[in-house]
Formats: structure tokens, sequence, C-alpha cells
């Protein structure tokens, strides 16, 4: 008998593909493994978005980050020079996550056992498989995986990461995700944020 799809896949946050399986994504039709970084090589503790506030056409997908990071990079932002510039595990195809994948990170990886939001669209999310409601006070729990537990040599620190999503309206914004209690929200570029980087396979 054929194995399931869940039974290929290694377990959240065990090691694959040069980084650390943080669950499954949709983007336009293709489902995908989402691959996050080692902390060492593959986080920066802070850095703006970008340093103009114009808007960055092309950088407004909720799934795509990989396309995102590609606009940021054209349109000059330091933060998407860096994480394309990335070379770990013999990959050089990381890139900053869409709103959508580091909502997927937060759900699955997250690292304290604080309570969740319940602000706004907080935890909706149509691009993951399954797609996924809103967040309840304790779920998401914390990880099961250790090393992604608070004080583990993987773990997000609770704090604000950006995404590579730029907010649809107001090109000064883009979104952004916090790995303290789960609330997503359209911030300044300006803001010195933490971001981690990502890559996908396909599935």
């Amino acid at each position: 008998m054929k194995s399931s799809l869940q039974e290929i896949l290694p377990l959240i946050g065990t090691s694959m593909d040069g980084g650390f399986y943080a669950g499954r994504i949709m983007i336009d039709g293709q489902a995908f493994a989402l691959i996050v970084a080692p902390k060492v090589e593959g986080e920066h503790a802070g850095m703006a978005w970008n340093s103009s506030t114009k808007m960055v056409q092309g950088a407004m997908s909720y799934c795509d980050g990989l396309t995102n990071t590609a606009a940021m990079d054209k349109g000059g932002s330091k933060l998407a020079k860096w994480v394309r510039g990335l070379r770990i595990a013999d990959r050089d195809d990381w890139y900053l996550p869409s709103q959508d994948e580091l909502e997927i990170i937060y759900r699955n990886l997250k690292s304290t056992s604080e309570g969740n939001t319940g602000w706004a669209r907080s935890g909706i999310n149509l691009s993951a498989i399954p797609p996924t409601l809103p967040y309840l006070p304790m779920d998401p729990a914390q990880t099961r995986a250790e090393h992604f537990q608070e004080g583990g040599g993987e773990a997000f620190d609770p704090a604000w990461y950006w995404s590579s999503t730029q907010y649809a309206s107001d090109g000064a914004y883009a979104w952004s995700q916090s790995f303290t209690n789960g609330t997503q929200g359209d911030l300044p570029k300006s803001h010195q944020f933490g971001a981690r980087a990502v890559r996908r396979s396909p599935i």
C-alpha cells in the first residue's frame, strides 16, 4: 500500500533539506514543504524591511515569499539582499517568508507556552495545508520540537518577525507576526524586526 503524505514527511521541527521542516503550504496549486533555516546561519536579529516608504511592486503575495523577496531585492531592500545572499547547506534559494508562511511557522514552531491573541484575522490561513482558523487562547500550544522550545538552540525569539508581504494599501507598511502571542500586524517598514530565512520543496 502506498504511504500517505503525512507518513513520508518528517515530524515538525526535524531536519529536512538544509533546515527544519515547518509545515505545508499551497502556492499556485502546488503543495510545498516549508523549511526553516538553522538559527545561527539563517536568522537576523533586527533589520528594517526597507528604507523607502514607496510601494514595492510584486511584493504583495500572502503565500509566495520567494516572489515577494525577489521584488524586495530589486527594490533595494537590504533585508532581502541579506537573505538572498545566504548559502546554507550548499543551498542558495533562501528567502523571507510570506505572511501565510510565517503564520505556519508560528503555529507549528511556537517557542513559548504563552496564550495566543484572538485579534483580527490572526491564525486564519487559507494557504496552509489544511487551511486554518483563528487562534484560540492555548491553540496553538508550545511546539513539541524541543530544540524550538524557548531556550532551545533553534527557538524563535518572543519578538516581532518580518514577513515579505507588503501592506496592500500603504507602501510604508508591511506585515509582521509576533512570536510572543501570534498577533499579525501591518507595521512601519522602518522598524528593526527579526527575520528568519526559509526555503521550500515541492511535495
